[in-house]
């Protein structure tokens, strides 16, 4: 979880434009900012995870921070629902797979 959280939490800043894309409009902000916050939090909670004395609360937030990311994956359905097949099955296929990784956070901040 802690490779997979620094990798992605890196490619929000090398490439932003699709994070900044599924970002809901009914969220106050702007798209860039947001991308950026998360893309930091994700690097500092994937960090976190392999420290020991961090692992358990680093866990819970990856937890809750998975759970706020939701609605742009919800959104990313949303907007590409007339894209090619392909792009629709990506977009349907990320929703169940936030699941296990928040129950995986969750079991982190447990076992920790």
């Amino acid at each position: 979880m802690a490779v997979m959280l620094l990798g992605i939490g890196a490619l929000h800043f090398v490439a932003p434009k699709p994070f900044d894309e599924i970002i809901p409009e009914e969220i106050p902000g702007d798209p860039r900012t947001l991308t950026y916050l998360s893309g930091v939090a994700e690097i500092g909670l994937g960090a976190g995870l392999l420290v020991p004395r961090t692992r358990r609360l680093s866990g819970a937030l990856a937890a809750l921070l998975f759970l706020a990311v939701y609605p742009a994956n919800l959104n990313m359905v949303r907007i590409w629902w007339d894209k090619p097949l392909p792009y629709r099955v990506a977009a349907l296929a990320r929703l169940p797979f936030q699941f296990p990784m928040i129950w995986a956070a969750i079991r982190v901040a447990r076992e920790s």
